[in-house]
């Protein structure tokens, strides 16, 4: 699996986005662009959330008040 940055994977979910925008494309094509564009979508989620997580700790280890349960 390859690892690429989340700045890399959003450039490619737009330019699928822009793909599906393309009132000329096939039934087929849009079927197989909306399913990558999923896959994309959870890789940028997925990153976003190690993110989240890794700031919590690192909040959360300098004493600093845990800020999930007061903007929740």
């Amino acid at each position: 699996m390859e690892n690429k940055s989340f700045e890399t994977y959003l450039k490619e979910l737009e330019a699928v986005v822009k793909t599906l925008e393309d009132k000329t494309i096939s039934l087929e094509a849009a079927v197989a662009n909306y399913t990558a564009g999923l896959e994309l979508s959870k890789k940028c989620y997925d990153i976003l959330n190690q993110n989240e997580q890794l700031v919590v700790q690192k909040m959360t280890e300098s004493g600093l008040v845990d800020f999930e349960s007061d903007y929740r």
